[in-house]
């Protein structure tokens, strides 16, 4: 037997060792980890829910607790891997002063959930919101087009539904509004069936494209109150208006997001890019396994992230899975239909 104190934790090794007709030899260990600091009830859970799933994750070993201590026992490359991902729970809890079963899940199957590498979210805050709730980049990526929106003048956001690409982009363009970098913002979409099938929704022009448009007011509403953003949107200064509404237009001074730009015709996105004045900055996001527009006319956000996103002054941010912040099943979700070569054939073909 073999007493270490390493780090806080005392680690107790048993060495059983196996006749000689046997090759393996079996090392059982013992570990107790003491934790200060943090309420055992947030980190093991109500009824030990998530000191439960700790047992699921590791059936090979016993797992026990009593007040701030955690047992570790069994075989030793189980009890040193249950170890790494128990104190990954303990950093995550300490960096966010919480700790959701999902995050746990998680955190147990090798992943860091929002994180910068070393366990701890440490978003990047954008602005503030509604009753001075934090509006933070989650991920790495989010984070990278916080950092290349700061840089470039023109960005593209492109990923899956679920990775966060309007919403961070409408939480840039209201810090930016907010800090005087710009004196409007243009928020736009292309309304891909509003042809002859928008006469037939009920209502004035604005009611008819409102729908098209409801994720962009959503997220300002989780950023601007109330009182405040109407006095903007009657003033003019955040706009919210379809894609077809800026041609001719010269659009200055401002922080411009196109969101959905999969659905945009090569014409279409050029005349948008055309339009931006020399004080204009720009988000573009799109979803390219999400085109609607008829197999005719094709997507143009493929060939323009091609033949600009090496130019200086516009930069490419490539969301994936691991950028998921809805529910954890949305991440699962994007990873089968991306395996499956039906839709993948339609997406390359589109």
């Amino acid at each position: 037997m073999r007493l270490a104190l390493r780090n806080g934790y005392i680690m107790l090794n048993f060495y059983i060792f196996i006749p000689k007709t046997h090759k393996k030899q079996i090392i059982l260990s013992e570990i107790v980890l003491t934790v200060d600091g943090i309420d055992p009830l947030e980190l093991f859970g109500e009824n030990n829910a998530k000191l439960n799933l700790l047992r699921r994750a590791f059936p090979d070993i016993r797992v026990t607790s009593r007040g701030n201590k955690l047992r570790l026992y069994g075989e030793k490359k189980y009890t040193q891997k249950a170890k790494a991902r128990f104190e990954s729970m303990v950093r995550y809890l300490k960096a966010n002063d919480n700790l959701p079963l999902d995050t746990v899940e998680e955190l147990l199957s090798g992943h860091q959930p929002y994180s910068n590498g070393n366990g701890s979210r440490n978003d990047k805050v954008i602005l503030h919101g509604i009753n001075g709730k934090p509006i933070k980049a989650k991920t790495d990526n989010q984070r990278k087009l916080v950092d290349f929106c700061a840089e470039k003048d023109i960005v593209f956001a492109i990923g899956p539904a679920g990775t966060g690409k309007t919403y961070t982009a409408v939480a840039i363009a209201v810090s930016a509004l907010k800090n005087r970098q710009v004196k409007k913002i243009i928020l736009t979409r292309p309304a891909v069936e509003a042809g002859e099938n928008l006469g037939f929704l009920p209502g004035d022009l604005q009611e008819k494209i409102d729908p098209y448009l409801r994720p962009l007011y959503d997220a300002l509403d989780d950023m601007i109150p109330t009182e405040k953003l109407k006095f903007f949107m009657d003033n003019r200064v955040i706009e919210v208006a379809p894609l077809a509404f800026m041609r001719g237009r010269t659009l200055d001074n401002a922080y411009i997001i196109l969101d959905e730009a999969q659905n945009c015709t090569t014409t279409q996105l050029k005349m948008f890019l055309t339009r931006l004045g020399p004080s204009a900055k720009c988000i573009i996001t799109g979803d390219l396994s999400q085109i609607d527009l008829p197999r005719s006319q094709g997507s143009g956000l493929a060939k323009s992230v091609d033949l600009l996103g090496n130019l200086d002054g516009i930069g490419t941010v490539i969301l994936d899975a691991d950028d998921v912040v809805r529910h954890k099943l949305v991440k699962q979700i994007i990873m089968a239909y991306s395996r499956d070569s039906e839709h993948r054939a339609r997406y390359e073909e589109e």
